[in-house]
């Protein structure tokens, strides 16, 4: 700590002799100031207001002093002790209060005159008493510095909030409050403990008897009893008091509530909203979905209205034949009954309800003719609803509810109006009946709000609804003043209703031809003036602004131009003035910037182009529009269902006036529709979108373990898992973790160089001969593992290394193959390495080895390491454009995709009570969700920690089991929770272990003793002996399980839905299976990564960011003179052969490059499968720029205009005298700013890049990621220049900080400011996520401690290289912010630096601390 820094704290701290002496007041326990002047007059009553007013001031700022919100608890007492201890202190209390007051004392000198008060003393040591007096006044005024450091609540002001003040400040009530900060050294904590020492006697009268403070003796004192009484009178009633409020703090339960903040439980599902979803018997996913249409109650008509809404969504996707529509809805309607009706989640109703799924035909078999023994007829089953479909369904009852309760409401206003203003309209019950969707329901709400307003204002008022006055000018008081004027004459005299227009464009009904006025409109609107429109041409005017509004409400003119923008409209991009620039052709939005005349068919077939445009407007860069093709065709004949039949001047002056009004109408109508298509349109461009989302993620889901040679489908490998994470595996370790089959880390270490080095060569054969793995699994973040993959496969085929014999199944021989290596998908192991998990699990293993264990487990169980990610999972790229997509809705259909894959493989459900890591799979069961996961958890703990049959899940009284699940849950779950089976038990049920559900059990067994051949009485005698799974466990005892191959399992079906009407044949076939091997693998092979894949995820480079043509920078490695080699930056080699550095063959290569030179190179071939690449620097090739591939024809893309803005920009460019630089640096990027930022968004905090100025040659700018989503531009002004385009000698950033060249700017300027960057977002103030999300934070923790103050770091996303310091005084006070700027190796608030976090906080305090002082001395 600096001397400055700590001569202002010790300053603070202690009393200075110079200072004012400070008075306690003995009333109040408040404290005032002193006069110097010992003979000033004290009673003065204007300073005792104004003292009144500072106190209470500072008393409502004292309230909300920042203190740190982690509390440090006392050590622990029992409970006797601090109820003793509560009892002493309510008696300290009432005994002070016995003492007597000023009051108390001037009574007495009225009763005993002769009585004189005796002003206290002051001896010799006055300065010395005074002081520590004025410790504790300075205290009680300093209290705000006091509370940000003390970490402590008052515990007899929380425990007694409304008891009298004490009279006397407690001894050590305002400690050093720098201490916890910055520590004392011996003599200040000597001289602290001796201060300590000197104020301790003044606590002593407090205890046990009353002090004689006015100075009295005995004998009046006795007088004074005499006249008040000594209290014990009441002592009674004060010992039944305590022991009441005893009671009833006994009583008081402690709940979470009580102990965490809100924010705190609601991330942790523990609020009383998440408890009432835990123990509620109805699947969690529903409850949540269902959660705002808990009252709603669809039943009768309205279920087949939404089976039949559901059925016309679903089917135009189907692609089914016709016949096949009725048993399309009818499956529709089936599954929606499951769902709403018996709460069944979708793995239940596709795994055991898939015969309604299925449609199913009995058709003759030609066969038969001529083979009398074929079977006369064959089944043909269609697939009516996959399980996709499935979740399709749920997600449209959902949009159904959100429709069904739009239309109830609606219903309702419209039964009011009947009801109470008598009107009827018969449109609105007729487009209520017809409303399929939000729109039109929306439609039909604006029209009853603009009809009837006056009506509807009515009714509010009637029921006691006033709502806010409008203002006179507001939009819908000024159309009714209209209605209420005679213009109203003139809209009824253009001939037709606007509802009867839209019915003739919709072709609904006869057509109506409107009838023309007798005279001219300018005569007629001169005739229906008045004093509200006193003039013909402003009744004219406002009847076709009223006629036009009329039109434009009108929900079936809505309708009519609806229909005809999803069937015509176009949309076209033209880029803005901001586009212009921005969007150059390396921007990802420049396959969009000229696109025009796009149908919707075509960009629903390629949805991310229109969520493109969508975020490209809403950045500024383009703008959308939405145009009908045939717009005049359209136009004239919506002009001719207005105008009338007529041939006159009089016909052609009303159809004139017609026409304005359309032409009013249709760009409002045009405006509003067109708004309305575009979301419709982005909408369903994301659920398509999704869609191919989810299906990614699906077949990533859909892997097996890797799957040893000779083993079977879903066999766990033993894994040897190496990674040289960035390093250089020539020069840095190679890191290995081995783990068994069971997912244990038995063995780990590090490696050197594999390639040349014998001694490592030979400890990796030694650990391979030893531990016998079943593969090499290799992977890492950079280019170099790819050498890596290399070295270890040259070293496994020279030294032989094979794994397990197994027997080839052509020759049915036994043979060995080499040890296969495998190149590892590593999205999982990224975020694992660094996990919290990770460092749970293994707290002794370094990242890189954390990251080879992750490698590992995704060999072994995709699944599973994609379930632990929980809510990160969404964080994984499974398409380019997920970023379009709103987050809540991918992390939905991520979900979705979890649940079939988890539910199709099943959780061992004894596993997953003893292991996280399977138990990470239950939230995903059906039935279940990380509420009740977490509860059945318990529950089965507390029953002993061991489920033995699937039944004892819902509760074993006779065993002492308590429910785990209630009924609905359980009959989800169920089949997906298996019970390993052991023959060993005479009690076990097999089919606990299939996936047979329970309410199916007897089909199994049937099907068991029919293979067996038993007849009833056998099995009777074997079950009354055995019990229910005797059949079943004898079946699998004696090992004849294939004889259920030989049931005709179609008579089983035919029986059951003859007699107990359930279809049950593809049930059937799963318990056939079952029986045969209970729960088998059925996911797909692992899959192995393709070339590109390994690619992309070693370089980071995709075949849109790295292509053959491509300009690129590359750094020269190697100069040869026949050839070179250089070095891209995603870390790739190239090689450039003599002839492709310069055309002219009599230079040297080393004429023109040397090493260390960064230059501009062309791609001509790239080999992505061995990292490879051809480049060359001629000239000639350099000048012709890359073009991506364009496959626009003339009328889809704007060339004409893409041509001109390239001429205007040139031009620009020229008149400015911008040129391109190349810059001697590997950090150098020909980058404008956007490009800069999304180069670096994959990159790490603190990465730079160095790139061109738009400020001119003389200027460079340093672009550096500060956190995710900010960047810092810094602008670098060069000085010293030797050329126009070399790096100046001199290096200037803001007048302040000057550098000699760019790497001391580098290290000493950003890394060093990056370096405080971290430490801000490492410190425990410091708040991740937004703003808005501090603040709430704040105001949640505010809420739960009113009393309490807190401050917080968060980073202004705004200005990068800024955070906020924010804090919030008290509940009712408001948020403030203060600006902390990071600066090199120091952070800088108020024009003061601190150099670390510690200095900054204090800095802060001591600040707030002054700027509250500055208020009471300006109030003073």
């Amino acid at each position: 700590m600096s001397n400055s820094m700590r001569d202002l704290i010790v300053g603070e701290a202690e009393l200075d002799d110079e200072e004012d002496d400070e008075s306690f007041d003995e009333d109040t326990g408040e404290t005032r100031e002193r006069s110097r002047k010992q003979n000033q007059d004290m009673d003065d009553s204007s300073e005792e207001e104004d003292d009144d007013e500072d106190e209470e001031e500072a008393r409502k700022i004292r309230e909300g002093f920042i203190v740190d919100e982690d509390e440090d608890e006392d050590e622990v007492e029992d409970e006797d002790e601090r109820r003793k201890r509560r009892k002493r202190k309510r008696r300290q209390e009432r005994e002070e209060e016995a003492q007597l007051d000023e009051e108390d004392l001037d009574l007495i000198g009225e009763n005993i005159p002769e009585w004189e008060r005796k002003q206290p003393s002051q001896g010799k040591f006055k300065r010395l008493k005074r002081g520590h007096r004025d410790d504790d006044v300075r205290g009680n005024e300093q209290r705000a510095l006091d509370d940000m450091f003390n970490d402590e609540d008052d515990e007899i002001a929380d425990e007694h909030p409304y008891s009298r003040p004490s009279h006397r400040a407690a001894a050590g009530e305002f400690d050093d409050f720098i201490e916890e900060d910055f520590p004392e050294d011996e003599d200040e904590r000597m001289r602290h403990m001796e201060d300590l020492e000197v104020a301790r006697p003044r606590d002593k009268g407090i205890a046990g008897r009353i002090v004689d403070r006015a100075g009295l003796d005995k004998d009046a004192l006795e007088d004074m009893e005499a006249i008040f009484g000594n209290g014990e009178d009441y002592q009674w009633a004060l010992d039944e008091e305590e022991e009441e409020e005893e009671r009833q703090r006994d009583e008081q339960t402690l709940e979470l509530k009580d102990v965490f903040e809100p924010s705190q439980l609601a991330e942790k599902l523990l609020t009383d909203e998440d408890n009432a979803i835990r123990f509620t018997d109805e699947p969690e996913r529903f409850q949540l979905d269902r959660k705002p249409f808990k009252h709603l109650n669809i039943q009768g008509e309205q279920f087949k209205d939404e089976i039949q809404w559901i059925a016309d969504l679903m089917w135009p996707k189907k692609n089914l034949s016709q016949d096949l529509h009725p048993p399309f809805q009818k499956a529709v309607g089936k599954v929606l009954e499951y769902f709403v009706l018996e709460d069944l989640e979708v793995p239940y109703v596709f795994q055991h309800r898939k015969d309604y799924l299925i449609h199913a035909r009995k058709v003759r078999n030609p066969e038969h003719r001529d083979d009398p023994e074929a079977p006369e007829y064959t089944i043909s089953a269609e697939k009516l609803l996959t399980q996709d479909d499935l979740w399709r369904v749920l997600e449209l009852d959902i949009k159904y509810r959100s429709l069904f309760e739009k239309r109830s409401t609606l219903e309702r206003t419209y039964e009011n109006l009947r009801g109470t203003a008598q009107v009827n309209d018969d449109m609105i019950p007729e487009m209520l009946s017809q409303a399929a969707t939000m729109e039109e329901l929306q439609d039909l709400q604006d029209y009853i709000n603009f009809q009837y307003a006056s009506q509807l204002k009515d009714i509010a008022a009637m029921n006691g609804v006033v709502k806010g006055t409008k203002r006179p000018g507001a939009k819908s008081s000024s159309f009714e003043r209209i209605r209420k004027s005679n213009a109203y004459k003139f809209v009824k005299a253009y001939g037709i209703s606007p509802d009867r227009l839209a019915q003739n464009a919709l072709r609904e009904g006869k057509k109506v031809i409107p009838d023309d006025e007798q005279s001219f409109p300018i005569d007629l609107a001169d005739s229906l003036t008045d004093s509200q429109y006193p003039t013909g041409d402003q009744v004219l005017n406002q009847a076709r602004h009223m006629y036009a509004e009329e039109l434009f409400i009108s929900p079936r003119m809505r309708k009519h131009f609806r229909q005809h923008f999803y069937t015509m409209g176009e949309i076209s991009c033209h880029r803005t003035e901001k586009g212009l620039r921005r969007i150059d052709e390396s921007h990802p939005y420049y396959e969009i910037k000229y696109l025009i005349n796009q149908t919707l068919p075509d960009l629903a077939r390629r949805p991310e182009l229109f969520l493109k445009m969508m975020k490209a407007e809403e950045e500024g860069l383009i703008e959308i529009k939405l145009r009908l093709q045939n717009e005049k065709e359209f136009r004239r004949q919506l002009q001719s269902e207005f105008a009338s039949d007529n041939y006159s001047e009089l016909a052609d002056a009303w159809n004139e006036e017609r026409q304005k009004v359309l032409d009013l109408a249709f760009f409002k109508l045009e405006r509003v529709v067109a708004k309305g298509v575009k979301d419709s349109l982005r909408t369903a461009c994301q659920e398509e979108l999704l869609r191919l989302v989810r299906e990614e993620f699906s077949k990533r889901l859909d892997q097996s373990p890797y799957k040893p040679k000779g083993m079977i489908l879903g066999t766990i490998p033993r894994v040897l898992a190496m990674t040289n994470g960035m390093g250089d595996p020539a020069r840095d370790p190679i890191f290995w973790a081995w783990i068994d089959e069971g997912g244990r880390v038995l063995e780990q270490g590090k490696f050197g160089n594999l390639a040349r080095d014998e001694s490592q060569r030979e400890a990796f054969v030694d650990l391979i001969q030893r531990r016998l793995p079943d593969v090499v699994a290799i992977s890492g973040f950079s280019t170099d593992t790819h050498r890596l993959v290399r070295d270890v496969e040259s070293l496994i085929n020279e030294k032989n290394l094979t794994g397990d014999d197994y027997k080839d199944p052509d020759t049915e021989e036994n043979r060995v193959d080499l040890l296969e290596v495998v190149v590892v998908n590593d999205e999982v192991a990224r975020l694992y390495k660094d996990s919290p998990r990770a460092q749970a699990e293994h707290p002794t293993l370094v990242p890189n080895t954390r990251y080879c264990v992750a490698l590992a487990r995704y060999l072994q169980n995709p699944m599973k390491e994609y379930a632990t990610l929980g809510k990160d999972i969404a964080s994984l790229l499974f398409n380019p454009c997920q970023h379009l997509l709103p987050p809540e809705k991918l992390l939905r259909q991520l979900e979705t995709s979890m649940v079939d894959m988890v539910n199709l493989c099943g959780v061992d459900i004894n596993e997953a009570v003893g292991d996280p890591y399977v138990a990470n799979m239950l939230p995903y069961i059906a039935g279940l969700g990380p509420r009740k996961a977490t509860s059945v958890l318990k529950a089965i703990n507390t029953n002993g920690g061991k489920v033995n049959s699937r039944d004892e899940l819902v509760g074993d009284p006779d065993n002492n089991k308590l429910p785990v699940v209630g009924p609905r849950v359980w009959n989800n779950c169920a089949s997906f929770l298996y019970i390993e089976y052991s023959s060993n038990s005479s009690d076990a049920e097999p089919l606990d272990n299939t996936r047979v559900h329970p309410e199916d059990y007897e089909l199994g067994r049937k099907m068991a003793a029919d293979a067996l051949e038993l007849d009833e009485e056998d099995v009777k005698a074997e079950t009354d002996a055995e019990g229910p799974g005797a059949i079943v466990r004898k079946l699998f005892k004696d090992g004849e399980q294939e004889k259920v191959n030989e049931l005709i399992l179609e008579e089983y079906a035919e029986q059951l839905e003859k007699n107990y009407n359930q279809r049950k044949r593809a049930t059937l076939e799963t318990i056939r299976a079952e029986l045969q091997a209970p729960y088998e693998e059925l996911r797909r092979s692992f899959n192995l990564l393709t070339a590109d894949q390994i690619f992309l995820m070693f370089t980071g480079e995709n075949k849109e960011s790295l292509a053959e043509g491509m300009i690129i920078p590359v750094n020269l490695r190697v100069v040869k003179d026949d050839f070179a080699i250089a070095k891209l930056d995603c870390g790739i080699e190239g090689r450039i052969e003599a002839h492709e550095v310069s055309h002219r063959s009599n230079m040297s290569i080393r004429d023109v490059i040397h090493v260390g030179q960064t230059v501009q190179a062309k791609i001509l071939d790239l080999n992505r499968k061995e990292f490879l690449v051809k480049l060359t620097l001629r000239e000639d090739e350099l000048r012709r720029p890359y073009r991506k591939q364009n496959d626009h024809d003339r009328g889809t893309w704007d060339y004409r205009l893409e041509d001109n803005d390239k001429d205007a920009l040139r031009e620009k460019d020229r008149a400015t005298g911008r040129t391109q630089r190349v810059i001697n640096h590997p950090l150098f990027k020909p980058f404008n700013s956007m490009q800069a930022e999304q180069y670096l968004g994959s990159q790490a905090s603190g990465d730079v890049v160095i790139r061109p100025s738009s400020k001119g040659n003389d200027h460079l700018t340093i672009t550096w990621k500060v956190a995710d989503g900010v960047y810092q531009h810094i602008d670098v002004l060069e000085l010293q220049k030797e050329t126009e385009f070399s790096v100046g000698k001199t290096l200037r950033i803001g007048n302040k900080y000057t550098y000699s060249d760019l790497d001391e700017l580098i290290v000493d300027h950003i890394k060093a400011v990056a370096k405080k960057v971290d430490e801000m977002m490492g410190h425990e103030k410091f708040k991740k996520g937004s703003v808005a999300d501090a603040e709430k934070w704040l105001t949640s923790y505010s809420d739960a401690n009113p009393n309490r103050s807190i401050y917080l770091f968060c980073i202004n996303p705004k200005r990068a290289g800024y955070f906020y310091l924010c804090f919030k005084a008290s509940k009712n006070s408001s948020i403030n912010m203060w600006d902390v700027k990071v600066v090199p190796k120091a952070f800088e608030m108020m024009k003061s630096q601190y150099p670390h976090m510690l200095a900054l906080c204090n800095g802060f305090k001591l600040r707030f601390n002054s700027e509250i002082s500055k208020m009471q001395q300006m109030r003073r």
